[in-house]
Formats: C-alpha cells, structure tokens, sequence
C-alpha cells in the first residue's frame, strides 16, 4: 500500500473515530440532558476534534512532523480543523433547515457534515500542518 493510501485509509479510521465522538456526544446532550443542537454540536465538535487530533498525529501521520510542540500543534489543527468544519456545521445546519424532522436526531446531521468536511480536513492536516517527512526537514 502506498503512503498516501495507508494515510488515507488511517484518517478515515480516525475520522470514524471522530464521528462516533461527535455523534454519541451530540445525540446524548441533546436527547438526555434536554441541550439544543447548535450548542450541543460546539461541545461534541471540540471533542471530536481533540480525539481526531489525537489519532492523526499517532498514526496517520505519525512519520510526519508538524515542527510544533504538542500545545501549539493543538492549536494550529484545531485552526485547521475549523475550515473544515465550516463545510462540516453548515451541511449541519442546512440539514435542520431542509428537514426540520431531523431536530430529535442530530446524529443523521452530524454525519453528513462529517462527510462533507473530510475530504477538506485531510488535505490541509497533511500539506500544512504534517507536511514534512521525518528525516527530511
């Protein structure tokens, strides 16, 4: 398998990840402690986002080098991570607005936002912030 299709194949394990994160937590504020979606979604978001981080600098692109500390290297994903999740929450939304039946399963809504930031997500995560090979920087 290619480098490229191992990272690949291994984001989209961490994006599983990730998704069953931000599902599970959005499902679970809304349907058992009574939150709405919106702010629901900012905490389950974060926390998908963290775990994601997490994984990816394990092991997807653990041959990478962000040249960053863990703190900053943090920080500048969650940065990225935020264009990504600008197609991400807008798909969100927009599924609420199309079908409003959806309010009682934000799970639905946060997975075809998941699909539709993480193609965005792994292109600026491996040419921004792991764009450089260890031992070749």
């Amino acid at each position: 398998m290619t480098r490229l299709r191992r990272e690949i194949a291994l984001f989209a394990i961490g994006g599983t990840i990730g998704l069953a994160v931000d599902a599970g937590m959005a499902q679970g504020l809304v349907g058992l402690a009574g939150w709405n979606v919106y702010t629901a979604r900012v905490v389950s978001f974060l926390s998908a986002a963290t775990v994601t981080w997490w994984w990816n600098r394990t092991h997807t692109f653990a041959h990478r080098d962000s040249g960053r500390g863990r703190h900053v290297e943090w920080l500048h994903w969650m940065g990225l991570m935020a264009l990504g999740a600008v197609v991400n929450n807008g798909i969100y939304v927009l599924a609420f607005q199309v079908f409003p039946q959806l309010r009682p399963w934000p799970a639905i809504a946060v997975a075809a936002g998941s699909a539709a930031g993480s193609v965005a997500n792994f292109l600026l995560a491996r040419t921004v912030l792991f764009r450089d090979v260890r031992g070749s920087v």
